[in-house]
């Protein structure tokens, strides 16, 4: 059975997710954990259930997602894994991170690149990996299709859709990714976003005013 556990975290008020099954292991997607007691709130939920996390995964690496990557990755020994193309998005954020507000972002390099296709493995459990560009190039989302869940990141929200004015976004891109990639999902699959509350994809396909079947934008 697999478990999500959500945190929402520094002032973009980013989703961070811990998936784990019946063996406890996990994996840890998108940490958006900034300040010491949001990390320390994470790592206390991992030692409180005695998980074991074994992998760390970027949905996309815009700043707010990315902020926990070095404390992840130093606390438990993980490699970072994203798609390739969002190395360069990745590289870019120490630029302007102070800028933000998070002078004391600290980079963690990638070491494992994924692709649509792919699987992605922890205990028991098998994500699978589907590319939905738009808000970012390389963004992918991770589905599980025993328990119809979806990690979304930031594509598809309660009524809207990601961003696509930073670098690398393009809004018809995204429209089109959002249709022919996570709208051929069943209706029921439960899409848990990078902001926000979950929805369903079926949700959205009636009531999504960007991309569902009234669209106004």
């Amino acid at each position: 059975m697999l478990h999500i556990k959500a945190f929402t975290f520094n002032p973009f008020q980013e989703n961070t997710y811990i998936l784990y099954d019946d063996t406890k292991k996990a994996v840890i997607i998108d940490p958006g954990c900034y300040e010491k007691d949001e990390k320390e709130q994470l790592k206390k939920f991992i030692e409180s259930n005695e998980l074991q996390p074994v992998r760390l995964l970027n949905t996309h690496c815009h700043i707010d997602h990315v902020l926990g990557n070095d404390f992840i990755n130093y606390s438990y020994k993980l490699p970072l894994e994203i798609h390739p193309k969002e190395e360069v998005v990745l590289r870019s954020v120490s630029s302007y991170a102070a800028n933000y507000g998070f002078p004391a972002f600290a980079e963690c390099e990638p070491e494992i690149f994924f692709d649509e296709g792919e699987k992605i493995t922890f205990g028991n459990t098998e994500l699978e990996i589907i590319w939905v560009p738009g808000h970012a190039p390389g963004h992918v989302v991770f589905y599980h299709p025993a328990s119809k869940t979806c990690i979304g990141g930031d594509t598809l929200f309660q009524g809207s859709i990601g961003r696509t004015d930073l670098p690398g976004g393009d809004h018809q891109t995204l429209l089109n990714a959002i249709k022919n990639k996570l709208f051929t999902l069943p209706d029921d699959v439960k899409v848990y976003p990078g902001h926000g509350p979950a929805t369903t994809i079926g949700i959205e396909k009636t009531h999504n005013p960007f991309v569902g079947k009234n669209a106004q934008f």
